[in-house]
């Protein structure tokens, strides 16, 4: 049989059926082109904020980290800070942590490698989209909700002003997470990368207070609510009137000014989030001679930063779960201990979690001098019309239109969660508020496809193991060292390369195909070429399996399935007829 000539090859007219996206290059958007991002891409899938995750460690491991570090500032706002808070949904997800293949790529440390290595330090200000608009929006909170929208909004050509009641903007990312965790000069650029677009942020200004509402509705073309959840929540326990009984948030608060210099000899932290574990470092940090944890669930249930546990541990904290408090007793009104009671799982809730009871004649005491409740945090909505907050509370969820040219956003709307969902639904509130602005949404959601030579993954990188962060010794660690001290650059450039590259495609044209078996014989993994009958189909043309020959008489097709390809190209390399393809698909959010 005579091959295909290459220019033949090189433009196919259509996509014959069985072809996984509905267009040969360029840019596609059926439903089956989205249904592959989904699929194949499951990190990107997973993070809130859809970063083109491949994309930017694909840039890593070829050492242009300012590449990477624009993907990701781009797609999640802030790079260096997710980088080392990011609660790192995507990495539960990443196929390299899949079932025999051994630990997820460090995605997260490699999205702060993208940051530490940048030639350059002072701020990375992304291109406008669109000319001047002449549009005034006004934003209610400077968190990474309402700074993700005011910079998306400054990027579409809007006037943006956000208004902020404390004196420094960053919400949780100054307030809350220590600078241990999290170094200021840190937050403090990335926001300066946000102002440089012509954001102003006016600080010391509370909507509701110093400004209102009626008088943003005035003077602005849109509203975004996006104050996040600073009312703390107290639990209903005998004996929080006593002295030495703090609330988690309202301590880290302080201690974060650099306020607090002490705390006491034996401190007691309630909870099993966020908080509770800086609270339960920060008090270790001032002094603390003894520190436990007290959680009434699992540690399998806790919400927080992958590792940090571990340096709980290392730092001599004590983490005790199924611990459920009863009471605060004090001692000429000074607290002096917290009676906890034993938990066992009951059924799961609305919410798919587990309720946890205390099991009868469990109780123990406690003793301690200090008690913090990382109990957790609510949104103050007392200075909003009744209508709008009753709108808010009976359907809460990352983002809402609460009337034509108002919206809410964040953890303000949905409740406390992570800044990556955060940052996911500022974005989200602000394309929304451009389309009210505009009168139409000026973006489209498009997969593009591009053409190309090789991946540069060999086999035996899957083998290579997950590379550790490196963290400071246990006696250097002050209130503001940042114990994590990132990777140096050949293992940040080594643990990129660790990745599938996901979006990546191998693809056999079986109009071309000899059927020579060639790339059979060379497959590094059993199932990642196939022989197959017939694939199948849903309605709206997704392939949704396949049916696997059973002999000469019904092998129709060979397949490569992408949920068993490791993109490391050998059976395009061996193809003698060059009817391998290889490209590059993306998701891409773009002007209309």
């Amino acid at each position: 049989m005579t091959p295909p000539s290459a220019s033949s090859k090189k433009q196919p007219p259509a996509r014959a059926p069985h072809w996984a996206l509905s267009a040969a290059r360029g840019e596609a958007a059926a439903p089956k082109d989205f249904d592959w991002i989904e699929k194949n891409i499951p990190c990107q899938a997973a993070c809130p904020a859809k970063t083109d995750i491949p994309g930017y460690l694909a840039a890593i491991a070829q050492g242009d980290f300012a590449g990477a570090y624009r993907i990701n500032l781009r797609d999640n706002v802030f790079p260096a800070v997710l980088g080392r808070v990011c609660t790192r949904p995507c990495e539960p997800a990443c196929r390299h942590g899949w079932k025999g293949l051994g630990e997820p790529v460090a995605i997260c440390f490699s999205k702060r490698s993208a940051a530490d290595f940048l030639t350059r330090k002072e701020p990375v200000l992304l291109e406008k989209v669109f000319t001047d608009s002449v549009k005034k929006v006004a934003v209610a909170g400077a968190g990474a909700a309402g700074l993700s929208a005011a910079r998306e909004l400054a990027l579409w050509g809007h006037r943006v002003t956000v208004f902020e009641k404390e004196a420094e903007p960053g919400g949780m990312m100054i307030q809350g997470i220590p600078a241990f965790r999290l170094p200021r000069d840190i937050v403090r650029l990335e926001i300066a990368q946000i102002t440089g677009l012509g954001v102003e942020i006016q600080c010391g200004t509370a909507v509701g207070r110093d400004i209102s509402l009626e008088a943003l509705r005035e003077q602005f073309d849109a509203v975004i609510l996006s104050a996040g959840t600073v009312a703390p929540i107290w639990p209903d326990l005998p004996g929080l009137d006593a002295a030495g009984v703090e609330h988690g948030f309202l301590f880290l608060k302080e201690a974060n000014a650099g306020r607090r210099s002490s705390i006491g000899d034996r401190v007691v932290v309630i909870g099993g989030g966020f908080t509770a574990v800086d609270c339960a470092r920060m008090a270790r940090r001032l002094g603390a001679k003894e520190v436990g944890m007290y959680y009434r669930r699992t540690a399998a249930d806790m919400y927080i930063t992958p590792g940090e546990v571990e340096e709980m541990a290392h730092e001599g904290i004590a983490f005790v779960t199924q611990a459920m408090p009863l009471e605060l007793y004090s001692e000429n009104g000074r607290v002096r201990g917290v009676r906890f009671a034993r938990t066992e799982a009951g059924p799961a809730g609305a919410d798919g979690r587990r309720s946890f009871r205390a099991i009868s004649n469990s109780a123990f005491d406690i003793p301690a001098d200090a008690v913090l409740l990382a109990t957790g945090q609510r949104a103050d909505r007392s200075w909003l019309p009744d209508a709008w907050r009753a709108k808010l509370e009976a359907a809460p969820s990352g983002w809402m239109e609460i009337e034509p040219g108002v919206f809410a956003a964040g953890d303000f709307a949905a409740g406390a969660r992570s800044l990556i969902d955060a940052i996911a639904d500022g974005r989200a509130a602000a394309r929304a508020a451009d389309a009210c602005l505009m009168g139409r949404d000026r973006f489209r959601s498009t997969v593009r496809i591009k053409d190309a030579e090789t991946t540069g993954r060999t086999r035996d990188m899957d083998a290579w193991p997950r590379n550790p962060m490196p963290v400071l010794p246990i006696d250097a660690r002050g209130s503001t060292d940042e114990v994590e001290t990132g990777f140096d650059l050949e293992t940040a450039k080594k643990e990129a390369k660790r990745c599938y590259l996901c979006h990546y495609k191998y693809e056999i044209d079986n109009e071309l195909c000899i059927y020579c078996d060639r790339c059979l014989k060379v497959k590094p993994v059993e199932d990642c070429i196939v022989k197959v009958s017939a694939l199948t189909y849903d309605p709206q043309g997704r392939i949704t399996g396949y049916a696997r020959s059973t002999g000469a008489k019904d092998y129709n097709l060979l397949y490569i399935d992408q949920a068993q390809c490791i993109r490391c190209g050998a059976c395009k390399d061996v193809c003698p007829v060059e009817c391998i393809d290889l490209q590059s698909v993306s998701m891409c959010v773009c002007p209309a």
